[in-house]
């Protein structure tokens, strides 16, 4: 059956790792918008939102790998 207990376990693992992953990208987003920084800052922070959107992307990939 697809729904037994290890496949709810990745589903639940992904879903909450994906979760957090856009509320840090949320954050960043929000702090670039509304707030003035340096432009040392500035790019730090938006290298760190590519790195969470290839991490999302690869947390999704990995949790269809194992599913399909």
């Amino acid at each position: 059956m697809i729904f037994d207990r290890q496949f709810l376990a990745l589903t639940l693992e992904a879903l909450g790792s994906v979760f957090i992953a856009f509320t840090a990208l949320s954050v960043h987003h929000n702090f670039l918008s509304e707030h003035r920084v340096d432009d040392k800052v500035l790019k730090t922070m938006k290298f760190e939102q590519k790195i969470g959107v290839i991490g999302v992307v690869m947390i999704v990939s990995g949790y269809l790998l194992n599913v399909v």
